[in-house]
This record gives C-alpha cells, sequence and structure tokens, in this order.
C-alpha cells in the first residue's frame, strides 16, 4: 500500500473531496499508480492529509463510479486494470555537446588533454590519504579556510619561490576547483567593464567560460614572440589572460622584451590586470628557466594561475592562484563568504605530498620519462621521413609539439587518415578563435604523455603509410 500527499487548498472553490479526486485520477492516468495497486484506508489517508474520513469516501466513492477503482471486501481499494492512459512519449534528450563526448579511443592517442597516469604514485598518496584520514579526522570534518587549507597554501608558496622565482605569502594564494572556477571568480573579483583580450590561437576553453561569465572577450592574434600587446589598446582590452612561459598550443616562450612591454601596458593605466597561466611550466627539457612574469611585476598587476592537472592527474581539481596585495583585500572584504571549492581531505593529502618532497621527485620522474618520449618522437620523425615533408616547433618546453607540414595536404584531411590508422590527432585550426591567415599552412598538435617512447616509431610508421609520404 502506498501513501498518497496531495497538496489540497482549502482556499479553492473545488471541494477537497473534488481535489483528492482529481490528483488520484491524474496519478492512475498517467501510469504511476499501477494496476492493482492497494490505496490507503479511508481512516488512513484521512489521518494523514488532516481531513475527514467523509473526504476521502467521496473522492473514493468517484473513481469507483467511473472505474478508476474496485473495491473488494475486507481488503480495500485497489487501482482498476485498464484504467491507466497510453503515457506520452517523454521528450527526447539532445545530444552531448560535441567537446563533451567520449574521445574516440585509438591505439597512439597525441591528445594534449591527460597525463600517464601510471606515473601518478598511488602508494605513496594512499599513505598519506590514510595518515589524513587517521591524525586529521577532526579537521576534515570542519570547513577549511575559504582561500585552502593553511598548509596547503604554505607548501604552495615554497614551491613558486624555489621553482618559480614567484616571492608570495600564503596569504596571497586562493586554492580552487579547477582553473576554470578560479577564472570565473576573478571576472566577479575585477569587474565587466571594458574587454577580456585572450590569445588567439589559443586555449578555445577559456574563451567560452569568460563569454559565460557575460564579459566581452576580445581574441588577440600572435607574432614570433607571443601575444601581440600593440592590439590591446585598439580591442579595449582591460584585462588579458596569456600563457608566456609555453603558449597552447603555438608552443611559443615569451621573451623577456615582450614581457615588460605587456607589464608597460597594465601600469599605463588602472585597473588593467594580466592572467599568467603557467599551466606547465614545471616541464622544461632546455635552456635556463625562464622567470615567470609575476615575478618581474613591481606594480601588482599580474595574477598567477596554475594547476596540478598536468603535474599530477586532471580528475584532482586542484588549482591555485596568488593574487596583488590590493585584490587580495578586495576578495576578504567582497568575496570572503565563499566556501573553499577543493575538499580538506585532498588539500591536507597534497600539502603533506609537497611538504615531504614527494611532489618535486615525482616532477623529476616524470619530467625525465617524458623528456624521453619527446626524445623517441623526433627520433622516429627523423628515421620515418616525416621531417622531409614537416617541421617541429615548440620543443623546448611543455608537454606537446606542434608540427607543420607542407600545403600538399589540408588539415582535415591529415587528421581523417590518421584516424583511420588508429592515430589520434588534433589540428591546430581546432583552437583559432578567428579564421587564420590564408598563409598559415597546416599544423597538427603532437601530445606524447599517452604514448611510450618504444611506440612512436610504430606510430609514425602507421602515419606514413596513411599520409603516404
Amino acid at each position: 500500500m502506498d501513501m498518497l500527499t496531495p497538496i489540497l487548498d482549502g482556499g479553492d472553490r473545488r471541494p477537497l473531496y473534488e481535489q483528492l479526486y482529481r490528483h488520484i485520477r491524474g496519478e492512475i492516468e498517467a501510469g504511476r499508480l499501477a494496476a492493482g495497486t492497494r490505496l490507503p484506508s479511508k481512516r488512513a489517508l484521512a489521518a494523514h492529509l488532516k481531513v475527514s474520513v467523509v473526504t476521502v469516501e467521496g473522492a473514493y466513492e468517484q473513481l469507483l463510479a467511473e472505474g478508476y477503482l474496485r473495491a473488494q471486501p475486507r481488503q480495500g481499494f485497489f487501482v482498476q486494470a485498464g484504467a491507466q492512459e497510453p503515457a506520452p512519449p517523454e521528450p527526447a534528450l539532445q545530444p552531448e555537446p560535441g567537446e563533451i563526448r567520449r574521445r574516440p579511443a585509438f591505439r597512439w592517442d597525441f591528445s594534449t588533454g591527460g597525463v600517464d597516469t601510471a606515473l601518478f604514485p598511488f602508494s605513496t598518496w594512499a599513505k598519506l590519504m590514510r595518515e589524513v584520514l587517521s591524525e586529521q579526522e577532526d579537521r576534515l570534518l570542519s570547513a577549511p579556510h575559504p582561500q585552502g587549507v593553511p598548509e596547503l597554501r604554505q607548501a604552495i608558496a615554497q614551491h613558486l619561490y624555489r621553482f618559480r622565482g614567484i616571492r608570495a605569502h600564503p596569504d596571497q594564494i586562493v586554492v580552487g576547483a579547477g582553473s576554470e572556477t578560479l577564472i570565473s571568480l576573478l571576472v566577479q573579483l575585477l569587474g565587466r567593464q571594458g574587454a577580456y583580450g585572450v590569445e588567439d590561437p589559443g586555449y578555445t576553453k577559456t574563451h567560452r567560460i569568460l563569454t559565460s561569465c557575460g564579459v566581452r572577450v576580445e581574441p588577440i592574434s600572435l607574432d614570433g614572440q607571443g601575444l601581440r600587446v600593440d592590439l590591446l589598446d585598439q580591442r579595449d582590452v582591460r584585462v588579458v589572460h596569456v600563457t608566456p612561459s609555453h603558449h597552447f598550443p603555438l608552443g611559443i616562450i615569451m621573451p623577456a622584451p615582450r614581457r615588460q612591454a605587456l607589464l608597460r601596458w597594465a601600469a599605463e593605466a588602472p585597473e588593467r590586470y594580466i592572467i599568467e597561466d603557467d599551466y606547465d611550466s614545471e616541464f622544461r627539457f632546455s635552456g635556463k628557466p625562464i622567470p615567470a612574469l609575476q615575478s618581474l611585476d613591481g606594480g601588482g598587476r599580474v595574477i598567477y594561475l596554475n594547476t596540478f592537472a598536468k603535474t599530477l592527474a586532471p580528475s584532482l581539481r586542484i588549482s591555485y592562484m596568488v593574487l596583488p596585495p590590493a585584490l587580495l583585500e578586495h576578495w576578504r572584504r567582497e568575496f570572503w563568504f565563499y566556501s573553499s571549492t577543493v575538499p580538506s581531505f585532498e588539500q591536507y593529502a597534497l600539502a603533506r605530498f609537497m611538504e615531504r618532497g614527494h611532489f618535486e621527485r615525482h616532477l623529476n620522474r616524470t619530467r625525465t620519462r617524458y623528456k624521453a618520449r619527446r626524445e623517441a618522437l623526433l627520433a622516429a620523425a627523423r628515421s620515418s621521413g616525416l621531417l622531409e615533408v614537416g617541421a617541429f616547433s615548440g620543443g623546448d618546453a611543455g608537454l606537446h609539439l606542434l608540427l607543420w607540414m607542407d600545403r600538399r595536404w589540408n588539415e582535415a584531411q591529415l587528421v581523417a587518415q590518421a584516424a583511420q590508422a588508429e592515430v589520434g590527432l588534433s589540428p591546430l585550426s581546432a583552437y583559432d578563435l578567428t579564421p587564420p591567415p590564408p598563409e598559415r599552412p597546416p599544423a597538427l598538435i603532437l601530445g606524447y604523455t599517452r604514448i611510450a617512447a618504444g611506440e612512436m616509431a610504430p606510430a609514425l610508421d602507421r602515419l606514413k603509410l596513411a599520409w603516404g609520404f
């Protein structure tokens, strides 16, 4: 027997018994009360709804008369078979947008969106999580600090000083559940006046996040040194998002003169800011370390943004930003009510992982492994003859290479033929926000985190057959 809980309105013109009758009839016709279902007794339903037994009796008698119910002596009232109307078809669900559908499985996947999960230190991480559970159980059940737990912010500040030359106080750091969350928060913090500039080509998700936040977004083209600073004033840009340490996807490392020009632009007018996205700066394979743009900023105009998605795993959803002191004060005054978006459990575990040197050792190990894969890819390109029809760029840092091909092909054909050969590639055009220059040759993006060094030669052999070079 199922209890019924209709909303009966004493102020309705219709009497209560009619309201109850119409509700039960509607449930039967919709199929939510199936044939043979036993209804509550008159007294039980009346007590539940706080109405008189006469009200329930009137509704049941009407349903009996119309054939929706049948009464069985000493057993009660049951839904009559055949009283249900055919249920209308459920509205069809729209398919998922293309960018979130599952990527086809390739034997050789050169995508840039993941890492080699086999390199993740599962045993160490599991041990630290057990420690956190046993030693910090009281703190785990309390709301964490709005900016992130102090231990993690302290560990991040020390890491930034040692490896990026950034002198940041832990109080300037805000931990969030992914860069998307932090960028959305920054829009609220910085306001929607003026335009937000983004690199073109560039990470299209940033463009979409900013657009969804209601700001005007201006794509800014690049030259051989990175983002063109001279275009910012022309487009009325007030905030610009850049990847100076390793542009995605072109792989450009912004030289010092261009960085200084960008800082001068920010200093020329109040309320101008630079969002420095340092998404894979930990992976530099040649030359001296390039200082972060934030470390060169003396005017408090650079907001530093980074993530653990590339160094550990995207599923951790832990990113952070470093706010200049003036913005930190504004954030605490206006947005202190925001709760931390990262569970304290993961924050405490990551803090211990960094404090005890595990993160640095993990970086050294993954950097060595990824460098070997990059070198294997380049060697396979030479031996297969690929470099006779194309050329790589952007290989000094980061976890992908850009392959420029000669003009006999177009990108769509190359990607489709590679897919038929079980090789997954992405075209450069997928990251264009505006039409590219007509003279630009076709280019493909090859991330090498998911393919073992020994599989690079077989992968390029398949491309050689597919492309016929």
